[in-house]
């Protein structure tokens, strides 16, 4: 039998197989990089991307909240408007109530009624004076409450008084100025917007 000698050609196969293996095991380790650095390259994508929206929202979040301060402050202004526009009105309706008030004191004063003190509170009105006699104080009360700018007159009291060796009756009572009432907003604007169609 001829002798074969096996062992240069296992050594070259097991060269080759080892050869084989690492370039495999290469191609797989460059394979699993390249995969995770495609992973790691798109989900970095997503993430800027994601943050540059969430940096638009969060401006325009703050344009927005700067609007509605500003529409806020808008709103008190114009509460500020409406009610400065009130009293202006209020004034407006009741600029000649003082002439009024003393004219119709003068009209409806019956005589021997002799006035000392007008206050004016508001719509109230307080009378204090003398009277010759309690009939004259009733005159008085059933004249303000016969007057188309006066209403509710109400006695405070009334007591006898010496004055000038003359005996007299001081009184005091209430009595309410009659005011329109203005017109509702919604009924004024409503007034305004028919004036402007004709």
């Amino acid at each position: 039998m001829i002798p074969i000698n096996l062992l240069p050609h296992r050594a070259q196969r097991r060269a080759a197989q080892r050869r084989q293996f690492f370039v495999l095991a290469g191609a797989v380790v460059a394979a699993g990089a390249a995969i995770v650095i495609a992973v790691h390259t798109y989900f970095s994508g997503q993430i800027e991307y994601q943050n540059g929206r969430n940096d638009y929202l969060n401006g325009e979040i703050a344009i927005l909240d700067r609007q509605i301060d500003e529409i806020k402050k808008l709103k008190e202004q114009t509460q500020a408007l409406l009610e400065r526009k009130k009293v202006v009105e209020s004034l407006q309706s009741n600029r000649s109530e003082t002439v009024r008030l003393l004219d119709q004191l003068v009209r409806q004063l019956p005589d021997g009624v002799y006035l000392k003190s007008i206050k004016q509170t508001g719509a109230k009105v307080n009378v204090v004076g003398f009277a010759s006699s309690n009939a004259r104080v009733s005159t008085l009360m059933r004249n303000f409450e016969a007057s188309p700018f006066l209403e509710a007159p109400g006695l405070v009291e009334i007591k006898a008084v010496t004055i000038d060796k003359q005996n007299l009756n001081e009184f005091n009572l209430n009595v309410m100025l009659t005011r329109e009432k203005p017109p509702d907003d919604a009924v004024a604007a409503k007034r305004g917007g028919k004036g402007s169609k004709g």
